[in-house]
């Protein structure tokens, strides 16, 4: 640590000097330019290049890329700043493909002196926008005065994309970008953007933040545990930790649910599988888990606040009270469709009973349209576990490898087909070039935050009770695990926040909108550790604008008796 800050000083006064007597370099957009100069920047990795340094004014700010269905965001406009694109570890893989890791900085003329990265999503290979964007109404950390990086993890979907070896995910057939994409990009990428930062403003950051959503969770994960160095705060949402075992367990439920459709005597396809639960079959299957649950938090209220309550033996009754007696009708769930919601609770296993990954909690948000989404696909949207979750099972998370064609058909066959003794025991394999397993790689589910702990980090971890890919049951596990090896310490660095009805990182029945940037910055540089966060239901839930504290767990909100249910002031958390 003392020699990366020794170094970004240096690159900090490099600048420094070769701008000493220019009028024009004075300017900010005249410093950006000069960065792409060669021997600007000391950069800790010489294999780094500037591909491009370019001011700009105030501006709008570029629409982002939503998934479909996913309301536009508002109009942002965007402060005057540098935007630096660069590359390093050029190379050519096993695979004959040409890599490299890019990473994107955006360097506001009105500089607030810290650091901000935010993490990625999916199998990633973009490069990101670099505006930090945040939820629960905040101001994206680029407006904000931080300085904002993005990064590809070390594959470029533009170009790295081979329809018959995976789509997206063929870049897994390299083991050096199995790993980049798994953590190993990330230090040179921060401490290259950190080596900018220095240079463009002659001083190194004075703080450091991460903020990440699913596979941007388990970059944020990796970064507490393996590279707790780099960063002071970290909000690891939704955290992909587990990633090859959740992937697994996608094959998991989409076998669940075929037998839906083999009970209808159909063939199993992508159409078939999105027919399994209706909207209307969603609505049953949350008014059941609603009257199972609802009422322990002390209201009824349409939120299971107290979901680790919420378990089979209230749920399953009032499931069996919709059960069809004959013919499947709007009024109830076939025999089938429950059997399937119990493999799905209960968690992929291996052919002995072994848990694979966790199961998950009942909640409000099973059956919702972002839950079936992932499951099972809804409307022209193909199932998710099948149609991203196939080709990275195969690819990326398991060896050897395995290269799917890009045909939707073919993804869901090899899902269908995956066995569960054989494909668990693929994650921890080695061989055929690996000599690291997909779990070594990619997995970042460590209990030992203990280097992160002593040098003063905090880590806040939101999570959906209803996540539909990644268990807030498996993530609360993990904080039991930190919290017994730290003697019951573990609430002073790191807490978990449990969102009721929340799908994967938004949506749902619930109230999904929450800042827990500020919260982390709060405990990070006012030792304001956070016992809740406010939230705001979203336009698209049963109650807009409606508000109610997330509680760090095990607490969880509780009605007073007397107020407005629909404000947050009216609960506590205990």
């Amino acid at each position: 640590m003392p020699k990366i800050k020794a170094m970004l000083l240096v690159a900090g006064s490099v600048l420094a000097t070769s701008l000493a007597g220019s009028a024009q370099a004075a300017e900010p957009a005249d410093r950006c330019a000069m960065l792409a100069q060669s021997g600007r920047v000391a950069w800790p990795d010489p294999t780094t290049r500037i591909i491009s340094a370019v001011g700009h004014g105030a501006e709008a700010a570029p629409a982002p890329r939503l998934p479909p269905g996913v309301p536009p965001m508002p109009a942002l406009e965007l402060p005057a700043h540098c935007d630096v694109i660069a590359t390093m570890h050029e190379r050519t893989g096993v695979d004959g493909q040409h890599y490299a890791i890019r990473f994107h900085l955006r360097l506001p003329d009105s500089w607030n002196g810290k650091f901000f990265m935010q993490g990625g999503g999916g199998t990633n290979g973009e490069l990101g926008d670099a505006i930090g964007r945040l939820s629960g109404g905040a101001a994206p950390a680029l407006v904000q005065g931080y300085a904002v990086m993005s990064q590809d993890s070390g594959h470029d979907n533009a170009t790295n994309t081979v329809p018959a070896r995976g789509g997206v995910s063929a870049f897994g057939l390299d083991p050096q970008a199995r790993a980049d994409y798994g953590g190993t990009s990330l230090r040179p990428t921060v401490e290259a953007a950190k080596a900018l930062v220095a240079a463009f403003y002659q001083r190194p950051p004075q703080k450091s933040y991460f903020v990440g959503c699913s596979k941007g969770g388990q970059e944020g994960m990796m970064l507490a545990t393996r590279y707790p160095d780099l960063f002071d705060g970290i909000v690891a949402a939704a955290p992909g930790f587990a990633l090859p075992r959740a992937a697994l367990a996608e094959a998991w439920d989409t076998q669940a649910l075929a037998g839906v459709v083999r009970a209808k005597g159909e063939p199993v396809t992508l159409a078939s599988l999105a027919g399994t639960f209706s909207a209307a079959d969603g609505q049953l299957v949350r008014r059941a888990v609603l009257a199972a649950c609802d009422k322990a938090d002390g209201v009824v209220d349409g939120i299971i606040a107290d979901y680790t309550r919420c378990t089979s033996e209230r749920v399953l009754p009032e499931l069996a009270k919709i059960t069809c007696a004959g013919d499947k009708q709007d009024s109830c769930l076939t025999p089938a469709q429950l059997t399937a919601l119990r493999k799905i609770h209960d968690g992929a296993r291996d052919p002995k009973g072994k848990p694979i990954y966790s199961g998950f909690y009942w909640d409000a948000g099973w059956g919702d349209d972002g839950w079936r989404v992932w499951k099972t696909g809804a409307g022209p949207v193909p199932s998710i576990n099948v149609a991203m979750g196939s080709p990275s099972l195969g690819a990326v998370f398991t060896t050897p490898p395995t290269a799917l064609p890009e045909d939707n058909q073919a993804k869901l066959d090899y899902l269908l087909h995956a066995d569960m003794n054989a494909e668990a025991a693929k994650i921890y394999a080695t061989g055929d070039g690996f000599t690291r397993s997909a779990w070594q790689d990619i997995g970042s589910r460590s209990a030992d935050l203990s280097a992160f702990q002593k040098r003063g980090g905090k880590l806040v971890v939101p999570q959906g009770v209803s996540d539909p890919v990644f268990s807030v049951e498996d993530t609360i596990a993990w904080y039991k695990e930190v919290d017994q090896r730290d003697g019951g310490g573990a609430a002073g660095f790191v807490r978990v926040f449990p969102v009721p009805g929340m799908g994967h990182c938004q949506g749902g029945p619930a109230t999904d909108g929450y800042d827990a940037f500020g919260a982390v910055v709060a405990w990070v540089e006012h030792a304001k550790a956070p016992e809740s966060l406010i939230a705001t239901a979203n336009p698209r839930s049963p109650w807009p604008g409606r508000t109610r504290p997330l509680c760090a767990f095990p607490k969880v909100a509780r009605y007073d008796g007397t107020g407005d249910v629909e404000k947050a002031a009216s609960f506590t958390c205990s």
